[in-house]
């Protein structure tokens, strides 16, 4: 209907293309090329055949989107491959780097193919559930003290994510900055950066200080109210604006990436199997932009 307002897709609707053949067949490409080579050592060669890594990812994947158990993503897949053999392989690609030498080159290829709008970032954290504990695990503030984990994500004007740190979720979101930061200026991405947002959770002199060593002089951060100040009056927003500022990006792609259930309530328990996951959710998140861009494209 002309004149309709148009409504941006649902979270579900966006993490369900993390299901889509073609999503998942171009993930596959991304992260093959990345794989170490296997060497047969036996020395008669009299095991039984190895499974193929492609199996072992489409059981990575099923977990990563569901938050299921290993267990549950092999029957899911059919039983194919057992889940000590996926977790082995796992295991192996994490201490190799292929997860975040995965979501860095999607970082690269988004910015080649579609473009990166760095006028305008933001960086926010964000608290969930880790019941297993482990490494980079802490008590959680907002969930009655039960062990989480924590990340701090900057993404750019549109919400596609650029830098990451990860933490327990004890752990303030300005300690989180700095190493957010150094990720972003790892994708070789911090002398693009314009203005740069932040909430009143980074409201200090030390935020300020550390923002002018990396050099953003233009940063918009809101102001925490002081004991004793008056609360502001509420602001009638106008049709279409966005009360929190050019914050909102980074806001829902927090929640792209909570949809993923391993992120949501992880039960890994080494920090970098933990990170792992969220590269891998990284992927997912820009696969089907790209794709999308090529059918808009080649119409």
């Amino acid at each position: 209907m002309a004149g309709a307002t148009k409504h941006p897709k649902p979270v579900e609707a966006t993490i369900m293309r993390a299901f889509d053949p073609e999503v998942i067949d171009a993930a596959w490409a991304s992260i093959e090329q990345f794989i170490p080579r296997h060497v047969d050592n036996h020395p008669k060669g009299g095991h039984r055949p190895r499974i193929d890594d492609r199996t072992c990812f489409n059981v990575m994947h099923v977990r990563l989107t569901t938050g299921c158990s290993w267990v549950d993503a092999e029957r899911i897949c059919g039983g194919k491959v057992s889940d000590t053999t996926v977790r082995e392989r796992y295991s192996l690609w994490v201490n190799a780097g292929v997860f975040k030498k995965v979501a860095a080159n999607a970082v690269v290829a988004y910015d080649r193919i579609i473009g990166l709008d760095m006028s305008e970032i933001a960086i926010d954290g964000s608290l969930h559930k880790a019941p297993c504990g482990g490494e980079g695990t802490g008590p959680s503030p907002i969930d009655r003290g039960k062990l989480g984990h924590k990340w701090s994500l900057g993404t750019d004007a549109v919400g596609i994510p650029i830098a990451w740190a990860f933490d327990g979720a004890n752990r303030h979101d300005i300690p989180l900055l700095e190493p957010t930061l150094v990720s972003l200026r790892d994708h070789n991405l911090d002398l693009d950066v314009g203005r740069l947002h932040l909430d009143k959770g980074y409201d200090a002199s030390t935020v300020r200080a550390l923002l002018e060593t990396f050099g953003f002089a233009d940063v918009v951060i809101d102001k925490k109210r002081k004991p004793g100040e008056p609360k502001p009056k509420k602001k009638v927003a106008k049709e279409g604006s966005h009360t929190m500022g050019l914050r909102w990006p980074v806001e829902r792609t927090n929640s792209w990436l909570s949809n993923f259930g391993q992120l949501r309530r992880s039960t890994d328990r080494r920090a970098g199997h933990r990170e792992g996951q969220f590269c891998l959710a990284v992927l997912f998140i820009i696969v089907p932009k790209l794709i999308d861009h090529r059918d808009h494209w080649c119409r």
